[in-house]
């Protein structure tokens, strides 16, 4: 008779985890999480071996935003851990609820044992909604309260310190509690009753919706609410796609462009009502501050409280938009007689108009017009992003990826290698800086070696650009952020060859269009350099 082995620590952990909807994890092994990856894998999880910790992370985050699978991100201990620190800042401020498992010296060895250890959960606390170190006869109950915690609310990063022991040693435990998912449901009915009254009496609302009505899941309820009352929509950068683009009363993408701002803060100002839709102004400069006056009527509608103090609300619901958007229902009246929105999207489109020149305004609109409307696009952070998210539209949510709370480097490349793993299907594009690129350029050979056919376009302009741009505008001497040069320069085409893709450099429209499509045929990962004149963005946005 065979007597199955008892389950480990590692193995409750993996149950755990795919029990809540987690179908990979990403990281790069070593030796104090070696029976951790085996749990994962007892269970189905697949583990993704990446060339960063930091790279592993978006690339979770991207296979969540395609197929909603909990992010799962591992570390070994020591310097895989401190490596991990941005991604993990990032998944805090971009509401991502990435579950970041790191191996760790039992307690007794750490008492006499110094190499490579040190305090985890003290540098992660600051940057995670709660962190854990699981204890044997607890570890379905402390993973059960992990992944409670990153689900719940605004989601966000949990850490997870497994010690060695704990990994590998038999489980004898009962079995593991659920995860009590906390969610917000409808509000009070004197809340509503107040909020209603507002928007009854509004004859200019105008709503603002944000990342907490993507990760909802909410964008139908948004878009149908407008489309009803006839309120105009206007989105973070997370929240692009929460009504298609293409809809008159959508007034696309805002909070890092001056040039936009130009033109909505005077339609803000006009608004007799705002209506804020899962807003969370953490993507928004600071100009975003304050921004309506105390005779304006702002009903904010969350799900959790607001301590950032970016501005003021009249009537707060916390609940959830799918089921507080019925409630608020009424009969429209005649709304914005002056047109001023549809003033406001014409001279938005005129504002980011294509200039007749070759420049990032050339490439982004070619791509654009080649690429599937289904495509999921990414941005990495720099000029090209403030650009590329005014003139990029997207039908759906979640059709174009960026850090917009951390506004980190390097995400763009693994954000849509998750991403395509996750909806092989959809063509995927990355667009990212020539800086951007080469900082996380190891991760081109993740895509290889994953067989991702992901479409990538690098802006090359040797370059720190929109620092370079904040500099002169501070009349500051250039420094530090030019690089490269005429032979010089990074062969980026090159690059992408070396690390088994296809590379070109393109210095005109025709030319990236024609590789644009080519690229959409191709088994491997495209990279195309587009080579822009330095300054290109002067003025852009």
């Amino acid at each position: 008779m065979t007597i199955e082995a008892a389950p480990t620590g590692a193995d409750i952990i993996g149950a755990a985890l795919a029990g809540a909807g987690a179908t990979h994890a990403f990281g790069i092994p070593g030796g104090e999480v070696l029976a951790l990856m085996q749990g994962l894998d007892a269970a189905g999880i697949g583990f993704v071996l990446v060339k960063h910790e930091n790279g592993g992370g978006f690339m979770a985050e991207g296979l969540w935003h395609t197929t909603g699978a909990l992010p799962v991100l591992v570390a070994t201990l020591g310097p895989g851990v401190a490596n991990a620190v941005n991604v993990v800042a990032n998944a805090m401020q971009d509401r991502v609820p990435l579950v970041f498992l790191t191996g760790c010296v039992d307690a007794d060895l750490a008492e006499t044992y110094t190499h490579q250890v040190f305090d985890h959960q003290a540098m992660l606390r600051p940057i995670v909604k709660g962190s854990f170190r699981l204890a044997r006869g607890a570890v379905g109950a402390g993973m059960a309260k992990a992944i409670a915690l990153a689900l719940s609310g605004q989601p966000g990063p949990v850490h997870v310190d497994v010690p060695i022991g704990v990994a590998e040693a038999p489980a004898e435990e009962p079995p593991p509690p659920p995860p009590q998912i906390g969610g917000p449901g409808l509000p009070p009915k004197r809340s509503i009753d107040a909020a209603l009254g507002a928007l009854i009496r509004a004859e200019r609302p105008l709503a603002i919706a944000g990342v907490d009505a993507v990760n909802e899941g909410a964008g139908e309820a948004v878009a149908g609410f407008c489309r009803r009352h006839g309120i105009p929509l206007i989105t973070t950068y997370k929240g692009k796609g929460l009504m298609d683009e293409a809809d008159p009363l959508c007034l696309g993408g805002a909070g890092l462009s001056p040039k936009a701002d130009r033109i909505l803060m005077p339609l803000i100002e006009k608004a007799d009502c705002l209506l804020l839709l899962g807003y969370d102004p953490i993507e928004m400069r600071a100009g975003w501050r304050d921004p309506w006056t105390r005779d304006q009527t702002v009903v904010e509608i969350a799900p959790a409280p607001r301590g950032h103090g970016m501005h003021r609300a009249d009537h707060v619901l916390l609940g959830a938009l799918a089921e507080t958007l019925p409630a608020l229902a009424h009969d429209a009246p005649e709304r914005w007689a002056d047109g001023a929105p549809a003033a406001a999207r014409a001279a938005l489109a005129q504002a980011f108009a294509v200039p007749d020149h070759w420049g990032p305004h050339q490439v982004f609109a070619t791509l654009r017009e080649v690429m599937p409307p289904d495509t999921v696009a990414t941005a990495d952070s720099g000029a090209h992003r403030i650009l590329f998210s005014q003139m990029w539209h997207c039908p759906s949510p979640r059709g174009m990826l960026q850090s917009s709370g951390l506004c980190t480097m390097a995400c763009a490349v693994p954000l849509a290698a998750g991403a395509k793993l996750g909806r092989r299907e959809a063509p995927v594009l990355a667009v990212v800086g020539d800086a951007g690129l080469e900082m996380g350029a190891g991760e081109l050979a993740t895509l290889a070696a994953l067989g991702l056919p992901v479409v990538i376009c690098v802006l090359v302009d040797d370059s720190l650009a929109l620092i370079e741009l904040k500099q002169r505008g501070t009349q500051r001497p250039n420094l530090g952020v030019d690089f490269g040069g005429p032979g010089r320069g990074t062969d980026f085409a090159g690059l992408a060859r070396a690390f088994g893709g296809h590379g070109v450099e393109v210095t005109d429209a025709v030319s990236l269009a024609r590789e644009a499509r080519a690229a959409l045929g191709r088994d491997r990962f495209t990279l195309i350099a587009a080579r822009i004149p330095r300054r290109a963005y002067d003025g852009a946005f």
